[in-house]
């Protein structure tokens, strides 16, 4: 069978799984907060008098909870099923997020529903609906994987006036909560629906799961002992700060330039379009080329963003490039990390191995927009931090292009392994 017939067979198999997907990572933990706290922030600052960095820490507490969470939440899907955990986030998120509704002026209590969100919502992060999509899709597996996290561009972008227009006409605790429904009425039934993996089967009202040890790929103790696990650990950090820090401080860096507040609004916007247009292309060429390869050329790109924007004032179509280019490499980070936890360690333990790497990310992320914002409040320039990025990008890039040529496993080999391991320890003397 040639690609073309496969790749159509993939698609009509598993498109449930990728609408499940990109509707439960778009209303979930990764893109709902991001989006609205930057509306939501200025209601709790009027009502409680509290300063914007110390509403804006919920955004820390959640990068800090997730680099401990992610690891567990893919270690419990590994070993429990995806199904089950995604489900059961996708419940807790929408009902802690929901929470905040319940806010009285204490801003400890504040600090404790975003951690609450964090822990809870954790399974609705990649971690969880890429496993699934990883395991139905082989041929066009970038593709489908950039579709599934194209929830988070598309969702990002719809969210944003329905939290304006919540608060408008009913109030931010009414914001908060209606948000906190949506999960729950839109991506719990289309989960129940449509999202089951590859290895579940119903039988007598539940769902058994295949046995780990039959998916084809290295356990996460193999994995940890693998130099390019850590390959991908230290380049994610660097990748996700440099890209991550500039997009939360666009605005504030357009004005840098001398842009005014129009120009701001019609340029900003591009972010999420550009995001939108890297999950896409991103996907299809990583299906089509050697993903570090592609990933040195579209990392590469946004560097020499970070470089024109270091650098003197920019025109408005030098600009929009800049931001498009920064974008791009935003879209196409979550396609890039999954496929290449599939391609090089495979799925046996995919979500616990996805999830120890979205906590690097995570962290890169959580600290870039702090760091932009603590340089331009002592030198009035994110000059020097442009300038980091830019080399960091590109590092990191050449960084990927050491992993080598993908592995290629078959669930024998990996039930062979286990068998042999197993044997192994039955030939150890006892005390």
């Amino acid at each position: 069978m040639n690609s073309q017939p496969k790749s159509y067979a993939e698609f009509k198999q598993g498109w449930r799984v990728v609408l499940a997907s990109l509707v439960g990572i778009g209303l979930g933990l990764s893109p709902v907060p991001f989006y609205t706290i930057g509306m939501l922030a200025p209601e709790l600052a009027r009502a409680f008098h509290w300063p914007f960095a110390k509403i804006m820490g919920g955004l820390t507490i959640t990068s800090l909870t997730v680099l401990i969470a992610s690891p567990l939440v893919g270690l419990l899907a590994d070993r429990f099923g995806v199904r089950r955990v995604a489900i059961t986030s996708v419940v807790l998120f929408g009902l802690s997020f929901a929470a905040f509704a319940l806010t009285q002026g204490s801003l400890l209590l504040f600090y404790l529903t975003w951690g609450a969100v964090a822990l809870g919502g954790a399974g609705t992060l990649p971690i969880t609906w890429t496993r699934a999509v990883n395991n139905w899709f082989d041929v066009r597996k970038g593709l489908a994987l950039g579709l599934s996290l194209l929830g988070t561009g598309l969702f990002g972008f719809f969210i944003k006036p329905i939290c304006a227009w919540l608060i408008a006409h009913e109030g931010w605790r009414v914001a908060y909560l209606v948000i906190g429904a949506m999960p729950l009425t839109i991506s719990l039934p289309v989960a129940l629906l449509f999202f089951h993996d590859v290895g579940e089967r119903k039988a007598q009202g539940t769902a058994a799961q295949i046995d780990a040890p039959l998916l084809p790929g290295m356990s996460f103790k193999e994995t940890l002992r693998d130099w390019r696990f850590w390959i991908l650990a230290v380049a994610f950090v660097p990748i996700s700060f440099a890209v991550g820090g500039p997009i939360p401080n666009m605005e504030n860096i357009l004005a840098t330039h001398g842009f005014d507040k129009p120009a701001v609004a019609t340029l900003v916007p591009f972010i999420g379009l550009s995001v939108i247009a890297g999950r896409i292309i991103g996907g299809w060429l990583i299906d089509r080329a050697w993903a570090p390869g592609v990933a040195f050329v579209l990392l590469s790109l946004p560097a020499i963003s970070c470089w024109l924007l270091a650098h003197g004032p920019v025109a408005y179509d030098t600009a929009l490039l800049c931001i498009g280019l920064i974008g791009f490499a935003a879209g196409v980070e979550y396609d890039l990390m999954a496929f290449l936890v599939a391609r090089y360690f495979g799925m046996r333990s995919y979500a616990t191995i996805y999830g120890s790497l979205y906590g690097c990310f995570a962290l890169g992320a959580g600290v870039g927009p702090l760091l932009f914002g603590a340089a331009f409040d002592k030198t009035r320039s994110y000059s020097s931090m442009l300038v980091i990025s830019s080399i960091i990008l590109v590092g990191s890039a050449l960084l990927l292009l050491s992993l080598g040529r993908y592995r290629r496993f078959t669930p024998a080999e990996s039930e062979t392994r286990s068998v042999g391991a197993a044997a192994m320890a039955a030939e150890l003397p006892t005390t």
